[in-house]
């Protein structure tokens, strides 16, 4: 079965950001094997729709730019960074498209914000703690998280193991309060900041996390399994359409 994921490019005006952000993810993906299916910021409305027809499941990559709080009903604070119209436009298609189709989203930092706040939540603009959240891509262990009992990213877990692990991490903001139909699935335990929500729908795969498992897919089991889970959910999604598709004829 050919599965096709779609990644938005990380930014619009940033190609050397993306130089060096786009490649772990891709691995990743290519890992797990599936393809691929780069979304560029400045198509047309029609091409992106067009593109999405093929693919079965979305990433939501991070990006170097932050999450505009007037779309949260705040004004926006001196910390908070330039935001990127680009990189929201061609999201909230996505989104849409997910959404109106059930197919599966994993969200990682950035995109993990933009899926809250689609989903009318909030953010932190600028997260003031003792726990250093952005301590640069090279440390992969910057803090631990603990991960929800019953969450989706608990059963990621063996039995009895403790539902905790160490993550890298690379954002000044977070999630304040989760959106519609979201719920916290790990949080740092040292200061609360919420660090995953996942969609509470045990038939829909929406998964957003704060911390960057692309970056620590070779080095870590629990960035590989959250991969995993969610390619699980993408060729599962596409087997129910291939079915449904037959039935129908």
């Amino acid at each position: 079965m050919s599965v096709h994921i779609a990644i938005p490019e990380p930014a619009s005006s940033d190609p050397a950001y993306n130089a060096r952000s786009l490649p772990p993810y891709l691995a990743a993906l290519h890992s797990c094997g599936v393809t691929p299916v780069l979304i560029p910021l400045h198509e047309r409305q029609d091409r992106v729709a067009r593109l999405l027809l093929g693919v079965q499941g979305i990433l939501l990559p991070g990006s170097g730019y932050d999450v505009d709080p007037q779309r949260y009903g705040e004004d926006r604070i001196p910390e908070c960074g330039e935001t990127d119209a680009g990189r929201t436009a061609v999201d909230e298609l996505l989104l849409q498209d997910a959404f109106n189709l059930h197919k599966p989203i994993l969200a990682i930092c950035h995109g993990a914000q933009t899926l809250n706040v689609w989903l009318n939540g909030s953010l932190v603009q600028d997260l003031q703690t003792p726990v250093n959240h952005s301590p640069g891509r090279t440390l992969l262990d910057a803090h631990p998280v603990h991960v929800s009992t019953g969450s989706r990213l608990a059963s990621l877990f063996h039995d009895g193991e403790r539902l905790e692990s160490q993550v890298n991490s690379s954002h000044h903001q977070a999630i304040k309060v989760p959106g519609d139909n979201l719920l916290i699935s790990a949080v740092s335990p040292e200061d609360g900041v919420i660090e995953a929500v996942e969609l509470d729908s045990p038939a829909h795969f929406v998964v957003g996390v704060q911390w960057h498992p692309e970056r620590t897919y070779t080095h870590s089991a629990f960035s590989r399994a959250i991969f995993s889970a969610f390619i699980q959910a993408v060729s599962a999604w596409e087997q129910r359409r291939i079915e449904e598709s037959v039935t129908a004829s």
